[in-house]
């Protein structure tokens, strides 16, 4: 039987571990194979690699949102450092940007993300990028040599062509949410015709941005099933086809996954 979709970005923290298990189920139910849990903060990151040693299929991300990047203190680096080396950890996130809400100031999101983006380079694992509103600033950090290497999926993409053409420039991914089948989010289906095949992902983003016909409701990783099925009327293929190209992609990027499989 063909895999279904891989949910690259779904955070199960956010549920109640009720809820998680009736989500994980209802999800591989419609097919969906695996399932990536970014952390928001470094006090997730026990109860992420609980879950994930508890599931075959589920990995996560572990870093420090910009939201609560005010909260990093001396000695998180080093406690970061040791986290990543769980073989259930396949990446630094999810951290980034976000001007939008400015909940930490805008110096100490990029010092805190500059500070794990180093971290992803010196572990050779890939970073989950969060950017929202800072794409000026995010792109003269992108710019940088000391991030020549850097390996990334710029989660949940919303920042238009311009900025799409520079990171696909730079070899990173762009993640495909619930915001492809909004019928007023042209802005983000536009970059799908430029994105190379081999850059795309898929993903909740739960329990944020549930796609039509779910708008209103709580997202869940179930839901990747319309995320993909859109990604491939827009390709102009089947969602089979698209859930084989984006789970090659995502075991390219987080080859980490792979290799704990």
């Amino acid at each position: 039987m063909p895999r279904g979709p891989i949910d690259s970005h779904c955070h199960l923290q956010s549920l109640t571990d009720d809820e998680c298990s009736e989500a994980l189920d209802r999800a591989r139910e419609r097919g969906v194979s695996g399932f990536l849990v970014p952390a928001i903060r470094l006090s997730d990151a026990d109860k992420l690699l609980a879950l994930c040693h508890q599931h075959e299929d589920v990995w996560c991300a572990l870093g420090v949102h910009p939201h609560d990047a005010a909260t990093w203190e001396d000695g998180d680096e080093a406690r970061l450092r040791e986290l990543l080396a769980d073989p259930k950890a396949v990446a630094v996130g999810e951290c980034g940007l976000d001007f939008y809400y400015d909940h930490a100031p805008r110096d100490v999101q990029e010092r805190v993300m500059r500070i794990q983006w180093q971290l992803a380079v010196d572990l050779d694992l890939p970073v989950v990028v969060h950017n929202r509103d800072s794409n000026d600033a995010m792109l003269a950090v992108v710019a940088d040599r000391d991030f020549a290497a850097l390996r990334a999926d710029f989660h949940s993409f919303a920042g238009g062509l311009g900025m799409a053409e520079t990171l696909i420039e730079r070899g990173f991914s762009l993640g495909m949410s619930g915001m492809i089948t909004f019928n007023r989010a042209d802005n983000v289906r536009e970059v799908i015709p430029i994105t190379p095949r081999d850059r795309l992902l898929v993903e909740t983003d739960t329990p944020y941005l549930a796609p039509v016909p779910y708008r209103g409701k709580p997202n869940r990783p179930a839901y990747v099933v319309e995320i993909t099925a859109r990604l491939a009327d827009e390709l102009g293929t089947t969602p089979e086809a698209v859930a084989e190209l984006t789970n090659q992609n995502f075991f390219q990027l987080f080859s980490k996954a792979s290799a704990a499989d």
